[in-house]
């Protein structure tokens, strides 16, 4: 029977848990001996008496259970004061990041460990209930529009008064992806003109069908890359979009940015020139800020006004909604576990290479390095210096 360990999270800013008693209950029904770090998820509104009497053992001593952990289920990448209490050879199921973060990566491979990064899963039919981007992105992009309306000067829906009407507020989603296409979702239930952008043609069909105009892009600046992500736009396919995109902006009273290529830098998509056209009281949520951000003028982490358009830099949207964030989460990684634990070895999970979930999110393997993007940045970081 191998033990599974759910540390509590150490980042400042993070409030969500990696398992929730209803995960932790189905994990014990697979064979496995669960423990969860006293407090893990006290953020997500989640007391410690109710993973207990789901059936996990509760330890106040944190780095004693991180030293009999087999697996260790966390949301953050791991910090370097972590990665040394992994026991040797254990496995790691987490965010991990590690081609921005190959430094982690190394620390890793180091102790032996064996790493399934939840940002790795493959998009790709059967892998969606393990798609933990997915499940975070969906929320953040409903909780974006609720920042968002509750930093504008106006309500967003129309409203008809013995004053006279109250005309509603016209919100500008950019990237219809997962979050993007909640944003949207909810920015017409709270009653506003929505109206929403991407360099992928094939959404414009979901954009619609949820009731938004979706504005179309030049046509040298389509661009779809694989698992549907949007692929990065050269800098002049770029500059055109911008400027199909720019009118829609100066009219918004709220802009959504949502656009990320993994891996990269976030695409920079509207300038400092358009925030400075923009009305005064308009309001631009940049859910990409934990990537540099889409608009020029985001501080990542600050909400700021500038030319009288106030930015909200939002690093961890998910983490403003910590109980449903956690579930579905928590789901992910147990889909993820029930799919490696075979019925002929319950509370044991399985390497099965073939599986191209396992072989595609196994970035680190018994301390060998799999995936070549993170083994190219590592070879980078111990690269001597030119000069």
């Amino acid at each position: 029977m191998s033990t599974i360990f759910v540390p509590r999270e150490v980042a400042p800013d993070e409030t969500r848990v990696a398992a929730t008693p209803e995960t932790v209950k189905r994990l014990v029904k697979l064979g496995y001996a669960v423990t969860v770090e006293a407090g893990a998820g006290a953020r997500s509104a989640i007391p410690d008496a109710e993973f207990a009497q789901a059936g996990a053992t509760l330890a106040a001593d944190g780095a004693e259970a991180w030293a009999k952990a087999d697996v260790v289920l966390k949301v953050q990448p791991p910090t370097d004061d972590e990665v040394d209490r992994l026991r040797e050879g254990a496995m790691l199921m987490s965010f991990v990041w590690s081609v921005q973060t190959p430094a982690l990566a190394r620390r890793l491979a180091a102790r032996k460990a064996s790493v399934v990064a939840m940002e790795a899963i493959p998009r790709i039919s059967r892998a969606q209930k393990l798609d933990a981007l997915s499940s975070q992105a969906n929320l953040a992009g409903y909780k974006a529009v609720l920042l968002g309306a509750n930093a504008l000067k106006r309500i967003m829906p129309m409203l008809v008064t013995a004053a006279g009407t109250i005309k509603p507020a016209r919100v500008v989603i950019m990237g219809a992806g997962v979050a993007g296409l909640q944003a949207i979702a909810t920015a017409k239930r709270l009653g506003a003109i929505v109206e929403a952008t991407d360099v992928r043609p094939a959404v414009k069909e979901q954009v619609e069908s949820l009731g938004a105009k979706f504005i179309e892009p030049p046509q040298d600046a389509k661009s779809e890359g694989s698992g549907g992500y949007a692929k990065e736009l050269t800098p002049e396919q770029l500059a055109r979009q911008q400027q199909v995109v720019r009118e829609h902006l100066v009219a918004a009273d709220l802009v959504v940015t949502t656009a990320l290529v993994p891996g990269r830098k976030a695409p920079l998509l509207v300038p400092a020139d358009v925030v400075e056209a923009m009305k005064p009281g308009s309001v631009i949520v940049d859910l990409a800020a934990s990537q540099g951000g889409n608009c020029a003028l985001t501080e990542p982490g600050k909400t700021v006004e500038k030319h009288g358009v106030t930015i909200l830099g939002e690093l961890n949207a998910p983490a403003l909604v910590p109980t449903d964030a956690s579930a579905v989460y928590a789901r992910n990684l147990l889909a993820l576990l029930q799919d490696m634990t075979k019925k002929d070895a319950p509370g044991q999970v399985t390497v099965d290479l073939k599986d191209e979930v396992v072989d595609g999110a196994l970035i680190i393997h018994q301390g060998e390095v799999r995936h070549a993007p993170t083994r190219e940045a590592i070879e980078k970081l111990a690269a001597p210096v030119a000069g």
